[in-house]
């Protein structure tokens, strides 16, 4: 087999795992809670709330959107609900929890806000029920928990929720659980800096006027990638970005370190001190050890991939 056949094998393997992916996601997946299966979900006309009543409803629950107009003629549902679900921006989170009229022993209230701490601190000050946060790992794009990652800050009272949790499994969704405090500590490295570093590269091409379809056109493959992931973030509404970058103040600590690294060289390139660049780049590669091969392997993989679809 010469590797233009190999590549069309590949290519036909890809269009069957699609299609099997496919018949999947249109086959909806079982309801796992027995007795009542009232679903109240706050803010579930926004776009990752809209997943969640979608998913409910085709699993045979029976979801309520609740949005703020709707906040003073909604008790009974509240009073009746398996779970409450927090689906609101990061800056509406607290107040909305801090609102909520009185819960049914057994509900379950979850949040599905980007950070942690306060949003489950919250929830168990006003509820003496299951209390679970939720952080979903990817964007309001996404159609289905197919594959998807979502994290998992235990509250209190798993027994309560873990339905919840295995309904989650049974749409797609991988669950990985962590402590609410460490997981915010992962997302300042995993959202807000490179976000942070994602918008402040844009900001610098625009006041650069760079000519984008010029650079477009002689970009190396891996560049054009990483190009692409700038001009995503841009595509998507900023209200998002804006709150998880502003959403710690502890953050900023954080942004002002990097920030006096790159700095620091820059100082290298400035004074021509290759030497201590390369000591820096030959440090760096040592602390990333085995990850530096295979995180190469994965994007070499990804450009692969990228031009078998052209």
């Amino acid at each position: 087999m010469n590797l233009e056949q190999l590549d069309a094998k590949i290519a036909e393997l890809q269009a069957q795992r699609a299609k099997l992916l496919n018949a999947k996601n249109s086959q909806p997946s079982p309801c796992l809670k027995s007795g009542n299966r009232e679903i109240v979900v706050i803010g579930g006309a926004g776009q990752l709330g809209r997943l969640f009543v979608t998913q409910f409803r085709e699993s045979g629950y029976v979801p309520h959107v609740v949005e703020k107009d709707d906040w003073q003629t909604s008790a009974d549902l509240f009073a009746s609900a398996a779970l409450v679900l927090v689906a609101v921006p990061i800056h509406k989170t607290l107040d909305v929890i801090a609102q909520l009229p009185k819960l049914a022993d057994d509900c379950v209230l979850a949040d599905i806000t980007s950070i942690k701490q306060k949003p489950v601190a919250a929830m168990l000050a006003v509820h003496d029920g299951p209390v679970v946060g939720l952080h979903p790992m990817f964007g309001p794009d996404a159609n289905s928990f197919e594959a998807q990652t979502v994290i998992v800050s235990e509250g209190t009272q798993v027994d309560g929720y873990h339905w919840f949790l295995k309904q989650l499994e049974a749409w797609g969704a991988q669950l990985r659980f962590t402590d609410a405090a460490e997981h915010d500590r992962a997302m300042a490295m995993i959202q807000v800096l490179r976000h942070f570093s994602t918008i402040a590269y844009g900001n610098h091409l625009m006041q650069e006027s760079v000519d984008l379809a010029e650079i477009t056109e002689l970009s190396s493959p891996i560049y054009r990638l990483e190009l692409a992931m700038v001009g995503r973030l841009f595509a998507q509404q900023p209200e998002l970005y804006t709150e998880i970058i502003f959403s710690n103040k502890e953050n900023l600590d954080m942004m002002r370190r990097y920030i006096q690294r790159f700095e620091s060289l820059l100082d290298k390139v400035a004074a021509g001190d290759k030497k201590a660049f390369h000591e820096s780049f030959a440090e760096v590669s040592t602390w990333f050890g085995e990850y530096a091969e295979q995180f190469l392997n994965e994007s070499s993989d990804m450009l692969a991939y990228q031009r078998r679809l052209k």
